[in-house]
């Protein structure tokens, strides 16, 4: 069996039901501390025609091989902003993409963040190499303003950003499948507006960095999460972004003794979720 049957073997599958479903994997669920279950912010959503990574945390570039994803046929990354738990494995990415194919590799890769993202990736490009900006297939670079949308008409999808309240740059961002809608918080303390940008979304992966009690403006507790939940009612929550002093096991409990009765988990690395339009998304079973 060649490499690439063998890859082909255990890589995910495509989401399940009509070409209008969306598959959710899990790839990085953790912050920058050492955690092999919970690495660095990824998160990729994948239906027809299209393959996105939402951030690419350290870590992310073999949690994608651990994991079994196609990382091969990605379309687009996604990145929120320009901290290493979200952004650091970005070279490495380029780097098996221009690689990690044995006849190479010749689809566009969109490239999408905010403000300074052409700056940023000059900057790594003079000091990985050039493959950053020319890894010997088209990349296109996308930076989205606060209140920007980005799309692709021939796979159906629209990625909408949102400033988010972290860094001068970070955004949040809302994946637009047409009947299916995910939403992304990306790191970002209590921010009231979000609960309008988000309404709509079945899947919401939400950022729980902290304990209530050690708040910080740019991050969310349990209680800044509840508050966002109550005005978005995404049908499935997924948490992540989880320091060490957080309670994984208490925290679905802790969430609906805030005042939110929807379903909650807490995200793990490999999580796989599928959508179906019509349908409440539901966890694949390993």
């Amino acid at each position: 069996m060649s490499w690439s049957e063998a890859e082909s073997d255990r890589r995910s599958e495509t989401p399940a039901g009509d070409s209008a479903s969306v598959q959710v994997t899990i790839l990085g669920s953790g912050t920058l501390l050492p955690d092999d279950g919970h690495r660095s912010a990824a998160h990729l959503v994948e239906g027809s025609g299209f393959s996105l990574l939402m951030d690419c945390g350290s870590g992310t570039v073999h949690g994608m091989d651990r994991d079994g994803v196609r990382w091969r046929e990605l379309t687009q990354v996604a990145i929120s902003h320009f901290h290493t738990d979200h952004f650091g494995d970005l070279p490495a990415l380029m780097w098996a993409l221009k690689h990690g194919a044995a006849d190479g590799r010749d689809e566009p890769l969109t490239v999408l963040g905010p403000r300074g993202l052409r700056r940023t990736l000059g900057l790594l490009a003079e000091a990985y190499g050039e493959f950053i900006l020319d890894p010997g297939f088209p990349v296109e670079l996308v930076e989205l303003e606060p209140g920007g949308v980005w799309g692709d008409g021939d796979a159906g999808i629209r990625l909408r950003a949102h400033e988010a309240r972290h860094t001068p740059e970070a955004l949040a961002f809302l994946v637009d499948a047409g009947e299916v809608k995910v939403g992304y918080t990306g790191d970002t303390g209590p921010l009231p507006v979000l609960g309008t940008f988000f309404q709509g979304v079945r899947l919401l992966i939400a950022e729980c960095a902290l304990s209530d009690g050690s708040e910080v403006e740019s991050h969310l507790s349990p209680t800044g999460v509840a508050s966002l939940l109550r005005d978005v009612r995404p049908d499935l929550t997924v948490l992540t972004h989880l320091y060490p002093e957080v309670d994984r096991d208490g925290l679905p409990d802790l969430i609906r003794g805030l005042g939110y009765t929807g379903k909650v988990l807490v995200g793990h690395d490999g999580l796989r979720i599928q959508i179906r339009p019509g349908h409440a998304p539901v966890p694949a079973v390993d």
